[in-house]
This record gives structure tokens, sequence and C-alpha cells, in this order.
């Protein structure tokens, strides 16, 4: 079973340094992180339809609501799954 597991990660090493040689160079500013043309249209926009006064609030509740329900619904399971595994491990006795 140690040589399946063990040969499972190194697939997972090599296909991560194999997609990983596709990433664009950390200070390259044509890098589509690196964009900043969106930065402008969000500010107009806020302005124009969103009455919250910070800009970031109104990106992350109005712009990005349904990208931060999932990450926020990614977050409860997670933390749902913690308590489930420790609460099932409570009061076992593995003398």
């Amino acid at each position: 079973m140690k040589w399946v597991t063990l040969a499972f990660l190194m697939a997972l090493v090599g296909l991560f340094a194999y997609v990983s040689a596709d990433l664009p160079d950390r200070a390259d500013s044509s890098a589509p992180a690196n964009e900043s043309h969106l930065t402008s249209e969000f500010i107009e926009r806020t302005e124009e339809q969103i009455e919250i006064p910070n800009i970031v609030s109104a990106i992350l509740a109005d712009f990005r609501s349904y990208d931060t329900l999932g990450e926020t619904f990614v977050i409860f399971t997670a933390g749902l799954a913690v308590l489930l595994v420790f609460q099932r491990g409570y009061g076992r006795n593995d003398d």
C-alpha cells in the first residue's frame, strides 16, 4: 500500500511540475493577473450602479457575489468536516 501511495504522490508532483511550466513569470507585466484594464471599469461602475462607499466591499458583495458565496460554502463545509471528524474520534478507547 505504501508503494501505491508513493507512486500516486510522485505522479501528482510530476503533474504539478508539468503544469507549472505554462505559468507566466512572476515579474511579467503582461500576465493576466497583472493587467489593470478592469480597475477603472470597476471604479466607474461602482460609482454609477452601487451605493456602497467602500470599493472593495462593493466588488466582493456585488460584482463577485457568487464567487464569494462559493468560497463561504467551501469554508463552511471544511469546518463541518473537521467537526465531524473530531466528534467521531471522541470517546474511543484504542487500548
